[in-house]
């Protein structure tokens, strides 16, 4: 409910490929007493896919929550257009960023689509959502869980899980999406789905982040990369840049090697065994 008084939340404005909106800038957090991120610099432009990679605990997850609001910083600071993320009603900050958890627990039953329109609940603060039907029927079908849409939420498969997530995620229609390891309990088909569903939207215009640990579909699918290593990002660029023998090598704490692909030159990466 919106407070009395309080401005009506408006829609954010389109603004041009290349535009930097949203950003970290040497943010720091610390969880129970232990630094996870020391000092990160990104910058995260409309119209592009940024994936960030990189070990298990290097932070990839609390910089992803962190981006999102999500996670306190305890130095530094986040802004969403320019402006810091606590300047933002939590309303405005949904109708400007979506964000997939790793995990979305649902303990009622409601159905998938209960699940998927609640990614519209902003949007009815702003003109009561007349879209919402058609926005969430579009969201389903792009998932590929439109046959799913009367199934209980909680009887479905990890893989169908994730999908009706990520639909709620684009039900929700905002220009950053920021997504958690969203192919990890897919197969390879709804993988190349999920980020060609990604790669669409960035190109009407959206910005996205996503923590990817294949680190072959970030090559494939992201226009930068940003390598995490021990809460710092260690290299960030172009795949082909990043993606580097030495490099990765020395972040994973394995011998690996990167090939370019000898149909398309796209870095394929495999640890040397």
């Amino acid at each position: 409910m919106r407070r009395l008084g309080a401005p009506r939340p408006r829609p954010p404005e389109t603004v041009a490929a290349g535009t930097v909106v949203l950003a970290a800038r040497d943010v720091a957090v610390s969880l129970g007493g232990i630094p996870i991120l020391l000092g990160v610099d990104l910058e995260i432009a409309a119209g592009e896919v940024v994936a960030l990679v990189g070990p298990n605990g290097a932070g990839k997850s609390t910089l992803l929550g962190a981006l999102a609001g999500d996670q306190p910083v305890d130095a530094g600071r986040v802004e969403l257009d320019g402006r810091p993320l606590d300047e933002w009603s939590g309303t405005d900050l949904a109708l400007r960023r979506a964000v997939l958890p790793q995990a979305v627990t649902v303990s009622f039953p409601f159905s998938v689509r209960d699940v998927v329109e609640m990614g519209r609940a902003p949007w009815v603060a702003v003109d009561g959502d007349p879209d919402g039907a058609a926005a969430v029927d579009a969201a389903l079908a792009e998932c590929d869980v439109g046959h799913l849409a009367h199934r209980s939420y909680p009887t479905l498969s990890g893989g169908e899980r994730a999908r009706a997530a990520l639909a709620r995620v684009l039900a929700q229609a905002s220009p950053i999406l920021l997504l958690d390891e969203p192919t990890a309990a897919l197969d390879l088909h709804h993988q190349e789905l999920v980020l060609g569903l990604a790669r669409r939207r960035t190109d009407e215009g959206a910005a996205v982040v996503v923590v990817l640990h294949d680190l072959a579909l970030a090559a494939a699918h992201a226009d930068r990369i940003a390598v995490l290593s021990a809460g710092r990002i260690v290299a960030a660029g172009p795949p082909a840049a990043v993606l580097r023998d030495d490099l990765l090598s020395d972040v994973y704490h394995h011998r690996i090697e990167v090939i370019a692909h000898p149909r398309t030159g796209v870095p394929m990466v495999m640890p040397r065994r």
